[in-house]
């Protein structure tokens, strides 16, 4: 069902989008919503576990943990501003998101696609301070630098997101209003446009290449500091524990970077738009559900804050249960 409203321009624009989602087979839809569920739930709980295990652990309060209860934030908003809509669609027949409704999804993708950007370039730079300039680290990496640090990816996401936002708003959406997606993406929505696309193509193209490149260019020069860094220490112990503090970020770099760079460095047609759909499952749904398990599996002081956490809740669960003895 298409459904337009009269405009000034003499024409029809949409008021309402039709999202397709993954699949359009009615059996496979209660599937899909018990899978994207559990994902959402394993990412919310990995997260928020995560944020409060470093609040409550004075040893986690350091740079690093900082900027990893950041990304913990950016993780949880960046996958809850497309799950509930995808998990409603699921179980619904009238799959749908209002014209408002899908440029703000548009807007916060943007913004927090580019925040987790400079935060994984944040943390890149931490590293490097850590590991290059370790009697300078307290002062380099103090608090207020930190800060300016963190609200820098917030701000300029915002930015561009804003940016992004306008450009779409001025198109006219005259035609099908189907979007062959799961969520408001910029890709399938320009080709529902009846307008000239190119600024919107290029400006999309643009900020999609600076700024992936340029948030790359960061964790790459820091790591290229490192490493020369860590072959310079003499001992195989010292290299395997500088390099054990740089292994969880760099996987989680290469995952988030690996899929970003299939899924937008590409022009927008009908195949570009279903290949992008598997290449955001991964995005939006996989990278953040994983992202708390890299930082803990592979963390050692993120290990002993767990296993304090469970002997704690262990013996006051021994002791409740425990049976008392009446004098």
């Amino acid at each position: 069902m298409k459904v337009y409203s009269d405009t000034k321009h003499n024409g029809t624009e949409a008021t309402e989008f039709i999202l397709l989602g993954l699949s359009t087979r009615p059996e496979l839809q209660p599937v899909l919503f018990v899978m994207f569920l559990m994902i959402y739930l394993i990412t919310l709980t990995g997260n928020f576990g995560m944020i409060l295990l470093i609040k409550f652990t004075p040893r986690l309060q350091t740079p690093m943990y900082f900027f990893l209860t950041h990304l913990a934030c950016v993780d949880i908003f960046y996958s809850t501003n497309v799950t509930p809509q995808m998990l409603v669609n699921f179980l619904s027949e009238k799959k749908t998101i209002s014209y408002t409704g899908c440029l703000a999804q548009c807007f916060v993708f943007v913004t927090l696609l580019l925040t987790e950007y400079y935060m994984l370039g944040a943390m890149a730079y931490d590293r490097y301070m850590a590991i290059c300039n370790p009697l300078h680290y307290s002062t380099k990496m103090s608090r207020p630098v930190c800060v300016c640090l963190v609200t820098f990816p917030y701000c300029w996401g915002s930015m561009v997101g804003t940016m992004q936002v306008i450009l779409t708003s001025r198109l006219s959406f005259c035609g099908p209003n189907t979007i062959n997606h799961f969520y408001c993406a910029d890709p399938p929505l320009l080709m529902l446009t009846c307008s000239d696309t190119y600024i919107k193509q290029t400006a999309l193209f643009v900020s999609a290449g600076i700024n992936l490149t340029g948030s790359l260019l960061i964790i790459l020069i820091s790591y290229i500091f490192i490493f020369t860094t860590i072959m310079r220490i003499r001992s195989s112990e010292g290299q395997r524990k500088a390099f054990s503090t740089c292994g969880s970020h760099l996987t989680a770099v290469t995952m988030f970077y690996g899929s970003l760079f299939c899924m937008y460095l590409r022009p927008a047609n009908e195949r570009s738009v279903e290949q992008g759909k598997i290449v955001a499952v991964f995005c939006i749904f996989v990278s953040p559900m994983v992202n708390p398990f890299i930082y803990s599996l592979r963390n050692k002081d993120v290990k002993q804050a767990l296993r304090r956490v469970f002997i704690r809740v262990f013996c006051k669960v021994e002791k409740s249960s425990a049976p008392t003895i009446s004098r």
